[in-house]
């Protein structure tokens, strides 16, 4: 049955990109919304959390469950009902179940990319790799900027010392994947990475410490003589970048953001500890399993630490949940067990904790949640027990940052194979990211070689931000 389902993959596809879904293709789709009238919405939005859950979640087992579907489609989870009328969640959602009427779900993202190199490139950076569907077995350089880059880029200027930071390691699958970073815009748009000891509970942001034989006075003269030779054009060059990196050492704000210890502990307990990695996971020969993860015991402190970060001043924050492929969301085997086990529980504990805790804050409507992954997963259980690659529908979840809370954008099909009513792509999560900053998606950017490039390549989810919105009726659970 998951080979006829492979065999309908392409032809539904070519289909669906061709005018044969709905009579009306893709292109035609998004030109008609985006020559929609615009309506009234809300302020820009201050800051953005992306938590990209590395590994592709199964949107069938989390926020597109089909309690109609067969039981080889639909899996062994329940759903449950919602603080929004209608809505329904996996069961093991209970915390999230109660906080919809914040959130967004857009239940249509769709791309091509089957492979999580090639996937994650086009997830974060809104555009596909360059050339087939592919893994990367030695480093390649990054050519599109991240959202935060790219925010960083285009609101330069501005007084923010950290405008970009990704918690708690850079993520991997043979070799660090290339989509994390300034890309062709520089390095001076990178994140600042804030790395974890997850054995100490801690966290560090190691760029901004200062060398222990460096008295600030040595440091400032140091600075100043910078100054005096930014006219030489050896220096002229990487002034900017020194530059930053003195108003970095010079952020106390910053280093008292990531010492998460500060925080009471019943806010840290709120977010969530999770169990160490174990020695032997479920996935045979002790080498696959999220049981494994390295520094799972901090997944919900993670989104705490991008809290802090925002409160600080930081603009963008990258959160990543798991740091090595194999090691994570990836559960091709024993996908019921993984997700209740060892994925679901502090995803929902912790991001539950995260907008319930901006609310209180007064920080939710400037601030715009982000939670995805690079694909979900196969309509169909596989034999052994998992979920395979699916990039062609999944779900993607939105919360603050002015977004309409209990509303469904798009729909899967009947399986949750492919989507039924306004397919969304990466590009159009971009511009919708960038637009909600007061940035133009439109608007050109250049990279080294001088070629100009639009910053995003699709459209803004508008509809989702609308002043006064109706919630939406659409719903997929049938």
């Amino acid at each position: 049955m998951f080979d006829t389902l492979n065999l309908l993959t392409r032809r539904r596809f070519v289909q669906f990109g061709a005018g044969g879904y709905f009579g009306l293709d893709l292109g035609g789709l998004w030109r008609a919304q985006a020559s929609a009238p615009v309506p009234a919405t809300r302020a820009p939005v201050r800051a953005c959390i992306l938590v990209f859950y590395y590994g592709g979640p199964s949107h069938l087992d989390t926020y597109d469950p089909k309690p109609n579907a067969p039981d080889t489609v639909r899996g062994e989870f329940r759903s449950v009902a919602t603080s929004v009328p209608g809505l329904r969640v996996c069961e093991h959602l209970p915390r999230m179940a109660r906080v919809m009427h914040k959130v967004a779900l857009v239940r249509s993202v769709t791309h091509c990319a089957r492979l999580h190199d090639s996937a994650s490139i086009h997830a974060l950076t809104g555009r596909p790799l360059d050339g087939p569907d592919r893994e990367l077995f030695a480093p390649q350089p990054q050519f599109y900027p991240s959202y935060g880059s790219a925010v960083a880029y285009m609101t330069r200027g501005r007084t923010a010392d950290v405008p970009f930071a990704a918690v708690p390691f850079a993520f991997h699958n043979v070799v660090p994947t290339p989509c994390q970073g300034g890309g062709f815009l520089g390095s001076a748009y990178a994140p600042l990475q804030v790395d974890v000891d997850a054995a100490a509970r801690e966290y560090h942001a190691g760029a901004l410490r200062p060398a222990p034989d460096v008295p600030p006075r040595r440091l400032g003269d140091r600075r100043r003589l910078l100054g005096e030779l930014a006219g030489a054009p050896a220096v002229g060059v990487a002034a900017g970048v020194y530059e930053k990196a003195y108003r970095l050492l010079g952020s106390e704000a910053i280093r008292r953001a990531a010492d998460v210890s500060q925080e009471p502990m019943r806010v840290r307990e709120r977010y969530g500890f999770g169990p160490g990695p174990a020695a032997v996971g479920e996935g045979g020969g002790g080498g696959n399993g999220a049981e494994l993860g390295t520094g799972r015991q901090m997944r919900g402190q993670n989104l705490l630490v991008a809290r802090r970060l925002v409160e600080a001043g930081v603009p963008f924050v990258n959160v990543y949940d798991f740091k090595q492929q194999g090691q994570n969301w990836d559960a091709h085997f024993k996908g019921a067990s993984q997700h209740k086990n060892h994925l679901l529980p502090l995803a929902d504990q912790s991001l539950s904790a995260l907008i319930e805790d901006l609310d209180a804050r007064g920080l939710l409507d400037s601030t715009l949640v982000v939670a995805m992954g690079e694909f979900g997963r196969t309509p169909r259980i596989n034999g052994e027990g998992g979920r395979d690659h699916w990039p062609y529908c999944y779900t993607v979840l939105l919360a603050g940052g002015g977004v309409t809370g209990g509303s469904v954008y798009g729909a899967s099909d009947r399986i949750g194979a492919f989507p039924a009513l306004d397919p969304v792509t990466p590009g159009d999560l971009a511009a919708t990211i960038f637009w909600r900053f007061g940035i133009d998606p439109a608007a050109e950017v250049h990279d080294q070689g001088n070629r100009p490039h639009r910053l995003a390549a699709g459209e803004p989810l508008r509809r989702l931000f609308i002043l006064h919105a109706a919630r939406s009726e659409t719903s997929s659970n049938s």
